[in-house]
């Protein structure tokens, strides 16, 4: 297409105008992409990402308008700029130098259209900058932009344009947060700079709808219309005004309360704990295969400091869990990696955590843990859920190495004086399941006579520690069975000598004070050796040989304490007492009864060949449910599409009708009226009280493809009606080619799905039924009909 062509298109588009109507679908959608900030955290590649669809979406309407692009063509080139700038919009980080396509930034792209909805919704804000949640405003602001242009460009509708713009400002609200970006000036410059726009559009489209089409041209009273003109500006003006000055006066009162909920709040679900597995079972796994592998560098722990998996509460006789009815308690984390706002701003410390062999769903963090910075090995956005009651931390898309994050931490001391008064805290715990009875025994033998609070819990540790022997069961050491279910723990207290690990020892004396309704839970983690160098270092490199498991009692006013119960590794047991062995006496083995033949049966009689043989001769077992299926389809389809068939139907026994019922003249009348009946099929708004030449006029305006065929159309139509003298049979046919050359020429000015409604619509139908009967249409055609009957 010529650059001539494009130009003389975008004058008749009334080229600045056009250009006009860019710039405000341009402020308006980009006021609505402002409203997804919030939930970017303020980080810029949202406003790339928005700001960059509007103007793509904008050139690929105009575009589409220029080169009169049908609705297939349209949503090519839509999906083509959305991939080729994509990567470069919405994923920065995927590509290559910013905005060179990978196959990590197209396939983003690609599967963005679908899921990053659901990623957006379940993120907390920030929800960060990846292809997953930039896909969202990108994907928004370019649809819009591309509707909101078309329907500007290239319909008669005033007031139609602004719908995309307010549906691209919902879904700026539906995907933000519950602290919406100044609404109140959004709102007014909404209000201000879209009345005036429509009220715009709406005279351009009054004046250019009241020009008059005459053989003397367009006559206009060029000062009634400057007063009028001035007029209707004074009133949009006050229009505009007071309408500024509600949306301002209204919005602190609609913005005042605290508990807005946004869609945000009802969507992101808390993690689903019952499939989780317990750290704490695989304690003994940790101890033998990873005992000399590091598992994680972390770097500024504090001297004892101690790295936490998970704090465990709930005890069902198999395994300690985390409750699943604390699910609520996790709240979501975003993804700060762009703006660190999660520790400006925190007391204490940061502790830097490097994966390396660990893996997993729970996050290594740190005692009284405020914020989390994470970044992911794949760059991906993670799930992140942080349980500040229990300083647990969840990566629902599982820990792995090279995963590197921060930790905000406040480290905990105790007031020993405060805590030797204090009493227990008021917390609501589980309640436990299956705990053996010689739990409770021991547990009072073990207090014996202490009174208080802390000396209670202290005698509990002392006991089991004084009184306990430490083994792992690793090759060379005493027998210990790993696990910590009803069985193990039962074994474990009722044996001659305590022999176990921190796994048996944590739960004995958490489950023991659980029996005297302490508040106590296990918690699982790791610590270096506080008797080795590494203990206090500003790196320590953790192992499978630091994993260890303590108990945590809650004491009121002080929170939770750590306790251990665990004696030291040089605590070793007695190895037990040898037992004769009895000499069991020879099995003698007996041969296997002799196999038995398979009876042969008849062919006839096996039933997959009585299954196959009625199958052949039965044609409905294989055709039946084929048919059942395709007739359950074919109905609806045929109800949806009698009435099309029956309009067209209806059209071509007009054609036929016009063609050749009458005399010459009225079948050359039926041929101009088949043109006036596709114009008014394909929206052509038509005055018929006008000339046919007027019609024709207006008709080349609009339908620019071969207007001089239409024009003398016209010209010979009134000739023919109005002449002397009927034409011939000839001039007739020669009348009705260039009839249909006209027709193909309109066709084509349009796009295919148009051609498809026009063809289909039955407009014309109804205004010439309407033209002939009037507004008593059913009437007329009862009355009809009555005859038709008595004939």
């Amino acid at each position: 297409m010529s650059s001539h062509t494009l130009t003389v298109r975008f004058k008749k588009l009334g080229g600045w105008h056009f250009a006009l109507d860019a710039g405000v679908l341009l402020v308006l959608l980009g006021l609505g992409v402002l409203g997804f900030g919030p939930a970017y955290g303020g980080a810029p590649a949202f406003l790339v990402a928005g700001l960059g669809g509007v103007v793509l979406g904008l050139a690929v309407a105009g575009a589409s308008v220029l080169c009169r692009l049908g609705l297939i063509s349209t949503v090519g080139l839509s999906a083509l700029v959305y991939l080729l700038f994509g990567s470069a919009m919405a994923a920065p980080r995927e590509s290559t130098a910013g905005f060179v396509p990978t196959f990590d930034s197209l396939r983003g792209l690609v599967l963005g259209v679908m899921f990053s909805w659901k990623e957006m919704l379940t993120l907390a804000a920030p929800v960060g900058t990846s292809v997953n949640v930039l896909v969202v405003p990108y994907l928004s602001a370019l649809v819009c932009a591309i509707v909101a242009g078309t329907i500007a460009w290239r319909t008669r509708v005033p007031y139609a344009a602004v719908l995309p713009v307010l549906a691209l400002f919902l879904t700026s609200i539906v995907f933000g947060t519950a602290q919406p970006l100044v609404p109140v000036v959004r709102g007014v410059l909404l209000v201000a700079v879209g009345v005036c726009w429509l009220a715009y559009r709406r005279e351009r489209a009054r004046t250019t709808g009241s020009t008059s089409v005459s053989a003397h041209g367009p006559q206009v009273d060029q000062s009634a219309a400057r007063a009028s003109l001035l007029r209707r500006l004074a009133l949009g003006a006050v229009v505009v005004l007071l309408a500024g000055g509600a949306s301002a006066a209204a919005a602190p009162l609609l913005t005042q309360a605290d508990n807005r909920q946004v869609l945000r709040d009802a969507i992101v679900p808390s993690p689903d704990l019952h499939n989780l597995p317990t750290p704490l079972a695989d304690f003994r796994k940790d101890v033998k295969d990873y005992k000399d592998t590091v598992l994680m560098s972390v770097t500024g722990l504090p001297k004892d400091g101690r790295v936490r998996l998970a704090a465990l509460d709930d005890y069902d006789g198999v395994v300690y869990r985390v409750d699943e009815n604390s699910s609520g308690s996790f709240s979501p984390v975003g993804d700060a990696t762009a703006l660190n706002t999660q520790l400006s701003g925190s007391a204490g410390s940061t502790v830097n955590f490097a994966i390396k062999a660990y893996s997993g769903v729970w996050i290594p963090s740190e005692h009284q843990a405020s914020g989390i910075v994470y970044s992911a090995a794949d760059k991906a956005t993670h799930r992140l859920y942080l349980n500040k009651d229990s300083d647990t931390s969840l990566n629902m898309d599982g820990v792995t190495a090279g995963d590197s994050y921060d930790v905000a931490v406040s480290v905990p001391t105790f007031d020993k004086a405060k805590l030797a008064t204090a009493s227990f805290g008021n917390v609501t715990l589980p309640t436990l399941r299956n705990v053996p009875p010689i739990v409770q025994t021991k547990a009072t033998e073990f207090v014996g006579k202490a009174e208080t609070p802390l000396a209670k819990v202290q005698a509990l540790a002392n006991t089991l520690q004084q009184t306990g022997k430490f083994s792992n069961g690793l090759e060379g050491q005493v027998p210990s069975i790993s696990g910590h279910g009803a069985a193990r723990i039962s074994s474990f207290l009722g044996a001659k000598q305590l022999v176990g690990d921190d796994e048996q020892y944590a739960v004995a004396m958490a489950l023991m004070a659980r029996q005297l309704d302490i508040p106590a839970r296990v918690v699982m983690g790791f610590y270096p050796d506080p008797k080795t160098p590494a203990n206090g270092a500003s790196t320590v490199n953790i192992t499978g040989a630091d994993v260890h498991a303590w108990v945590e009692v809650n004491f009121a006013g002080v929170g939770w304490v750590p306790f251990d119960a665990t004696p030291d590794k040089d605590h070793k047991p007695s190895p037990p007492e040898p037992q004769d062995a009895s000499k069991p006496k020879p099995q003698v083995l007996q041969p296997p009864p002799p196999a038995q033949e398979p009876a042969d049966l008849p062919p006839d009689s096996d039933p997959q060949a009585l299954d196959t043989e009625g199958k052949k001769n039965n044609p409905w077992a294989f055709w039946g449910p084929i048919l059942v299926v395709l007739a359950w389809v074919a109905v609806p389809l045929a109800i949806l599409l009698l009435p099309l068939l029956l309009v067209a139907l209806l059209k071509t026994r007009r054609r036929k009708r016009r063609f050749a019922t009458g005399d010459t003249s009225k079948r050359v009348g039926g041929g101009w009226s088949e043109v006036i009946s596709l114009a008014t099929d394909m929206g052509a708004e038509l005055d018929h009280r006008r000339t046919r030449r007027e019609t024709a006029a207006t008709l080349a305006e609009a339908f620019s493809e071969r207007s001089d065929t239409t024009l003398l159309l016209a010209t010979r139509a009134d000739a023919a009606v109005f002449g002397a003298a009927n034409p011939s049979e000839a001039e007739v046919s020669d009348y009705w080619k260039n009839v249909d050359y006209s027709l193909d020429g309109m066709n084509s000015s349009v796009g295919f799905w148009k051609r498809q409604r026009a063809r289909f619509s039955p407009r014309s139908l109804l205004r010439e039924a309407n033209a002939k009967f009037g507004n008593d249409l059913p009437s007329a055609l009862i009355t009809r009909w009555r005859r038709k009957n008595e004939h």
